[in-house]
């Protein structure tokens, strides 16, 4: 038997081992579904006419919502690859009372999705801006972006209320978060996204196709998800359950804020989600489209791998009743 060493003694050196590439379930799921169905499987079982309930509203929803999410992923990349976090970081004043602000207001100039803000927010933190201020760009960015309040626009067509209530409630939820986490945030999830993030130093082609593509390939499996259950609530539960709880304000409130939090649905296309709960108010609705880009299960995860546990554990329950009290002050001003 040869050896494996060198001739010298000393082990040959070995190259970092190849990221193991992971099929997403969502998308598997969705090709069992389809096969089923190309078989006959499901259409032998369910009834046609809510088959083709369900058909409908799933395509409508995707196909609307398709190009505002091509749309938003390719500015993110574009953002993520050509404007760095120094720019920020010399933008922004140094005190958090002037800082936030204007970090929450720079969301809507710099337009990024969910999974985008979250490692932005980290690179400002580790480049010294105030932490406060990250987190309010990091809620702002994905919510109050051109993308977003003009896909808002054409899921809810000749209700401009709707796009400028969801505008405040997000911009409002962002700025407060911000503030709140000033006195209470601590500093130890700061140096932990400090030593957990390298320094970029690729190409901006390359950043901007792998930002790209990531992007496109989770927010795309979320909003499968997203459509497959709005569609399902439409034909599965009761018309008459959906109402009673429509009816109940209260109760409408926190089925959609905590539907928001499970869908994870992108915020490019939420709005479209959202457009198909008619039996819920515009509050309701409001609410959905406000808790969905701050706090769902994905950014808790992304939140959690970065800054921490702990800061997940904090962060989430503030940003999630910060993001309801929001949009329904935002409610109360612009749709009443």
């Amino acid at each position: 038997m040869r050896s494996t060493l060198e001739p010298g003694g000393a082990a040959p050196e070995v190259g970092p081992a190849e990221p193991r590439r992971r099929v997403d379930g969502r998308l598997v799921v969705l090709l069992v579904v389809v096969a089923l169905y190309s078989r006959g499987t499901l259409r032998g079982s369910l009834d046609p006419v809510v088959l083709r309930t369900w058909t409908t509203v799933f395509v409508a929803i995707v196909v609307q919502a398709l190009p505002f999410l091509a749309l938003g992923v390719l500015v993110s990349g574009a953002i993520t690859a050509l404007v760095s976090p120094a720019v920020l970081e010399r933008a922004l004043p140094s005190s958090p009372l002037l800082a936030v602000p204007g970090a929450a207001l720079a969301g809507a100039a710099l337009p990024g999705c969910e999974c985008a803000s979250v490692p932005i927010a980290g690179r400002l933190c580790a480049r010294g801006v105030q932490p406060a201020a990250a987190v309010a760009f990091m809620l702002a960015a994905p919510a109050v972006n051109p993308v977003v309040l003009v896909a808002t626009a054409v899921a809810f067509p000749g209700q401009p209320r709707m796009v400028a209530a969801r505008f405040l409630g997000s911009l409002g939820t962002s700025m407060l978060v911000g503030l709140v986490w000033s006195r209470v945030g601590g500093q130890a999830w700061v140096q932990r996204a400090r030593d957990r993030l390298a320094a970029d130093d690729g190409p901006r082609w390359l950043a901007f196709t792998l930002a790209a593509r990531h992007d496109l390939w989770d927010a795309g499996g979320w909003l499968v998800v997203g459509a497959a259950a709005a569609a399902t609530l439409q034909v599965v539960v009761p018309r008459s359950l959906l109402l009673a709880v429509a009816d109940q304000p209260v109760l409408a409130v926190g089925a959609l804020a905590g539907l928001a939090v499970v869908l994870a649905i992108c915020s490019e296309a939420d709005a479209f989600v959202a457009a198909s709960l008619r039996e819920f108010s515009l509050t309701a609705r409001l609410v959905f489209l406000v808790v969905g880009p701050a706090v769902d299960v994905k950014l808790i995860a992304m939140q959690a791998g970065l800054f921490g546990r702990r800061f997940a554990a904090r962060f989430a329950p503030l940003t999630f009743v910060a993001a309801v009290v929001c949009a329904l002050a935002a409610a109360q001003v612009v749709l009443r």
